[in-house]
C-alpha cells in the first residue's frame, strides 16, 4: 500500500488487536463490490486487526467466519440493505456469540431505536471509520457481555486509506456493464466524495449529512482504480450521490484516470441541476470516457418536483435530454412515479413524456412501478401530514406508511408493479413492458390509445446488470436475494 495514502493510524497495542477479529458485512449495495467495506477493512488491517469481509449479495453467512468475531460491523447503505440485515440479525448473533454488533451507513442512525431493539450495540453515521476503530480499541476481548455504546454521527473530515478489496469476491461476480449489442464489461466501483451538498426532501443522504459533502483525496481514488483495473475492471462506476458536488475534484481524478487508462470507460450519477449548471463540462466527460450518466429525475410534474425539493423543473429535464444527445452521452433517468401527489393523469403524462423524448430504452421498466419511501428522518416529514398521506410508522418496513387519498392510484401502482415483475420474468422487451404499463394506466383513466411504436423508443443505451434505485420501496426480487 502506498504510504502517502495510509494516513489513518492507531494507538492500539498490537498484542490486544491481534486477539480481536473484525467482520464487516454488506447486506446489499446495488450489485457493486462495496467501497464501504473495503475502505474500513484497510483501516482495521492497518491497525493490525484480523479482518474478514462478507458481502451477502455474493456470499452466505457462515459460522466459520463469524464464530471467532469480536465485533461485527454491518453496512446499512439503503432500505433494502437494512431490511436484509434485520432478517439476518438472529443468524449473525447465533453464529457470532461473542461479538458486539455495530451498524454504520445512511440508514444506521435514523433507525437507531429499532436496531437497538434487535440487539445492536453501537451505531455510527457519517464519516465513521475513525469512530469504528476507536470503538474496537475500547473493547476488551475478554469481555463476555456487550456494552451499549452511544450513537456517533461524525460530520468532521477524516483521513482515508486505499480500500483493501482482496477479501471481497472477484469483480466479475458483481454487476457488469451491458452494451446494446450484448457485449459486457467487468465493472469496478469507487467514490470520489461522500455526502451531498443538496437537501432533496426524499433523499436518504440528507438526514445524516444535512448538506455536507467530503472529497476523498484524489491519490486514494486513483490507487483504488488502479487496483481494480489490475483485477480486471474495464469500466468504472462512480458511486457518489452526485459526481459534480465538487466538479474540479472530479475533473482532476478523471483527467489522471484517462491519461493512465485511455481505454477505460466510466459512468456517474449527476443531478439535472448540475448538468444544467455545468454544460461546458459535458464535452470533457464525453472525451474522457464517460458513456453513461444516471440522473434522478423523479417526476415530470413541477408540483411534485417542488414537494421533493429536487432543484430542477420538468423543462430543465427536457433540456438535459437534448444536451446529452448533443454530446453523445447516454442518459439513464430514474423516477419515483408514485407519490402522495401523483394522479392517474400525471402518471400518464410521465409515460407520454418518456415516449415523446424517445427514452423508453433508457428507462428500466421497474422505475415506472416505484413508490415513494418515507424513512425515519426524511425531510418529507417536514410537510403537513395531510399533504403526505402518512397514517403511521411501520417498524417492520422501516418507514412511514402512506395511503393515497385516491384509492385508484394505489391500485394502479400495485397493478403496474405486478405486471412489470411478471413481464420481466417472461423476458419481454422494454417496449412491450412499456406498452403494457401504458395500457393499464390508460384503462384506469377510462381511455384507450394506440400503443407506442418502435420509432418512439429511442436508441438502446448501456445498462448496469443490476438496476439502480435507492429512494423507493424495495422490490420483492431484491428482498428475495437474501
Amino acid at each position: 500500500m502506498n504510504n502517502c495514502c495510509s494516513t489513518i493510524s492507531s494507538t492500539t497495542d498490537k498484542t490486544i488487536s491481534d486477539q480481536q477479529k473484525i467482520v464487516l458485512i454488506s447486506p446489499y449495495d446495488l450489485g457493486r463490490q462495496p467501497f464501504a467495506l473495503a475502505e474500513p477493512a484497510a483501516v482495521f488491517r492497518n491497525a493490525k486487526y484480523e479482518v474478514e469481509c462478507l458481502d451477502l449479495s455474493q456470499q452466505k453467512l457462515t459460522a466459520e467466519v463469524l464464530a471467532s468475531a469480536n465485533v461485527v460491523f454491518i453496512y446499512l447503505s439503503m432500505l433494502t440493505a437494512t431490511r436484509i440485515a434485520v432478517e439476518a440479525m438472529p443468524r449473525i448473533k447465533q453464529m457470532a456469540p461473542r461479538a458486539r454488533i455495530a451498524v454504520f451507513g445512511w440508514y444506521a442512525p435514523v433507525n437507531e431505536e429499532f436496531l437497538r431493539g434487535l440487539g445492536v450495540d453501537a451505531v455510527f453515521g457519517g464519516e465513521s471509520e475513525t469512530d469504528m476503530l476507536t470503538y474496537a480499541e475500547s473493547l476488551s476481548a475478554a469481555d463476555e457481555h456487550p456494552a451499549r455504546h452511544q450513537a456517533v454521527v461524525n460530520l468532521k473530515r477524516i483521513d482515508f486509506m486505499v480500500p483493501d478489496r482482496h477479501s471481497l469476491p472477484a469483480l466479475e461476480k458483481y454487476s457488469q456493464l451491458i452494451f446494446p449489442d450484448g457485449n459486457r464489461r467487468v465493472m469496478g466501483f469507487t467514490e470520489t466524495t461522500r455526502g451531498c451538498k443538496h437537501l432533496c426532501r426524499h433523499c436518504p443522504v440528507v438526514p445524516v449529512y444535512n448538506g455536507r459533502f467530503y472529497a476523498i483525496p484524489a491519490d486514494i481514488v486513483l490507487e483504488d482504480i488502479r487496483q481494480q483495473v489490475a483485477q480486471g475492471a474495464q469500466h468504472i462506476s462512480f458511486g457518489d450521490p452526485d459526481f459534480l458536488n465538487g466538479p474540479l475534484h472530479a475533473q482532476r481524478i478523471v483527467e489522471a484516470m484517462h491519461e493512465e487508462f485511455p481505454a477505460l470507460t466510466y459512468d456517474a450519477v449527476i443531478k439535472i441541476e448540475h448538468l444544467i449548471k455545468y454544460p461546458d463540462f459535458l464535452p470533457f466527460l464525453r472525451d474522457s470516457g464517460c458513456i453513461l450518466v444516471t440522473t434522478a429525475v423523479e417526476s415530470v410534474d413541477d408540483t411534485i418536483l417542488e414537494y421533493l425539493d429536487k432543484g430542477h423543473t420538468a423543462a430543465e429535464f427536457e433540456q438535459v435530454v437534448s444536451l446529452m444527445k448533443q454530446h453523445e452521452i447516454a442518459l439513464a433517468p430514474t423516477f419515483i412515479p408514485f407519490t402522495p401527489w401523483t394522479t392517474i393523469s400525471n402518471y400518464i403524462d410521465l409515460l407520454n413524456k418518456i415516449a415523446e423524448l424517445k427514452l423508453i430504452m433508457s428507462v428500466n421498466p421497474v422505475q415506472l412501478s416505484l413508490r415513494l419511501l418515507i424513512p425515519s428522518g426524511s425531510r418529507i416529514l417536514e410537510l403537513p401530514k395531510q399533504e403526505t398521506c402518512i397514517i403511521d410508522f411501520n417498524p417492520a418496513s422501516l418507514g412511514y406508511t402512506w395511503v393515497h387519498r385516491e384509492t385508484e392510484v394505489d391500485v394502479l401502482q400495485e397493478n403496474i408493479r405486478s405486471w412489470t415483475e411478471q413481464a420481466e420474468s417472461e423476458g419481454l422487451s422494454r417496449l412491450e413492458i412499456f406498452n403494457g404499463i401504458r395500457r393499464i394506466a390508460l384503462s384506469a383513466a377510462g381511455s384507450d390509445e394506440k400503443d407506442v411504436t418502435e420509432e418512439q423508443c429511442g436508441e438502446p443505451v448501456p445498462v448496469h446488470s443490476e438496476s439502480w434505485y435507492c429512494c423507493a420501496e424495495p422490490t420483492e426480487q431484491q428482498l428475495a436475494s437474501f
